[in-house]
C-alpha cells in the first residue's frame, strides 16, 4: 500500500524487493510457481504489471463521448430524415432553403463530432488493449494465443480484424482471472467479453450497410429510408460503446485484482522492528 492508501499496482509503483532479491521472471504455465522463462513474450513485456487503471478511466470518459456524440447525431439525422419524408409525400416543398440547409448543417456538424469522438476513443482504447495484453504476459504467457504486437496490429488487418482482437482479447480474460486462495486455477464466464464483442461487429456491419445505402439514395423517399437506416447504426453504434464500458471496467478489475494477489505472493512480509531471526 502506498501513502494514499493505494495498491502499489494502482498508483504505478512497484513494491520493494528484499535485500539482494530481483523481480520474478513471469511464468509460463497455467499458475503459480509453473516455472520461468520469457513465454511467447513479444516486444515490451516486463516482469511486472504495469497498472491500466489511469488509462481505462481516461478510455470510459471518451466512450462516454462517443455515446453524447451518437445521441446528438441521431437526433440530428432524425430531424434531416422528417423534412426528406416531408418532401416524399409533397414534392412541392422545398427543403433546400433554410430549414432544410440548417438541418444538414447540424447534421454534418454532428457527423465531424462523432468521427473525432470515434477516433480519439479508438487510439485510446488500443494503447488500453496493448498494456493489458502486456500484463496478461506477466500474469499467464500460457494462455496467451497470440502476441502482444496483435493487441495493436490485429484492428488493421482486414477481414482478420473482425476475429483477431478477439483472440487476443480472450487471452487477456483468462490471463486476469485471480487464482483460488490455495493457488488453483479459476475460470470466470466470458459472458461481457462475448457481449462487447458481438455488439461492436454488430455495430460494424450495421453501420457499413447504412452508410452503403445512403451513398446509393437518390430520391426522396429513398433518402428517408437510408436515414432511418444510419439512425439505428448510430443506436447500435452506441450499445457496443455501452458494452465497450463494460468490458474496459471488467478487465481492468480482474486486473488490479490479479496484482493484488501477485504482489502478495512475491513480496515477503516485512520483518517486525526489534525481532530476531530464529
Amino acid at each position: 500500500m502506498t501513502d494514499e492508501g493505494l495498491c502499489t499496482f494502482c498508483s504505478g509503483t512497484r513494491p520493494p524487493l528484499p535485500d539482494g532479491a530481483t523481480a520474478p521472471a513471469p511464468a509460463t504455465g497455467l499458475g503459480p510457481g509453473a516455472g520461468p522463462g520469457s513465454g511467447s513474450g513479444g516486444w515490451g513485456v516486463g516482469t511486472w504489471p504495469r497498472s491500466p487503471v489511469g488509462l481505462s478511466r481516461a478510455v470510459i470518459a471518451l466512450l462516454g463521448c462517443v455515446i453524447a456524440s451518437d445521441l446528438f447525431v441521431i437526433g440530428a439525422g432524425l430531424h434531416l430524415r422528417g423534412l426528406w419524408e416531408g418532401l416524399a409525400a409533397d414534392e412541392s416543398l422545398n427543403i433546400y432553403i433554410d430549414p432544410g440547409l440548417r438541418a444538414q448543417e447540424l447534421y454534418d456538424l454532428a457527423g465531424n463530432v462523432q468521427t473525432a469522438a470515434f477516433l480519439a476513443t479508438g487510439v485510446l482504447f488500443i494503447i488500453w488493449f496493448h498494456r493489458t495484453r502486456r500484463n496478461a504476459e506477466v500474469f499467464e504467457s500460457g494462455v496467451q494465443r497470440m502476441g502482444p504486437g496483435w493487441a495493436v496490429g490485429g484492428w488493421f488487418v482486414p477481414i482478420a480484424n473482425l476475429w483477431f482482437p478477439y483472440r487476443v482479447a480472450s487471452g487477456i480474460w483468462e490471463a486476469s482471472v485471480r487464482l483460488h486462495p490455495d493457488g488453483g486455477w479459476r475460470t470466470v464466464p466470458k459472458a461481457v467479453l462475448n457481449l462487447w464483442w458481438g455488439g461492436w461487429i454488430v455495430s460494424v456491419l450495421a453501420s457499413r450497410i447504412a452508410v452503403s445505402q445512403w451513398n446509393r439514395a437518390r430520391e426522396p423517399e429513398q433518402i428517408s429510408d437510408a436515414a432511418a437506416l444510419v439512425a439505428a447504426a448510430d443506436a447500435l453504434d452506441l450499445v457496443a460503446a455501452a458494452l465497450a464500458i463494460v468490458f474496459v471496467r471488467a478487465v481492468t478489475r480482474m486486473q488490479v485484482e490479479r496484482a493484488g494477489s501477485r504482489e502478495a505472493a512475491t513480496v515477503p512480509e516485512r520483518a517486525v522492528p526489534g525481532s530476531t531471526a530464529p
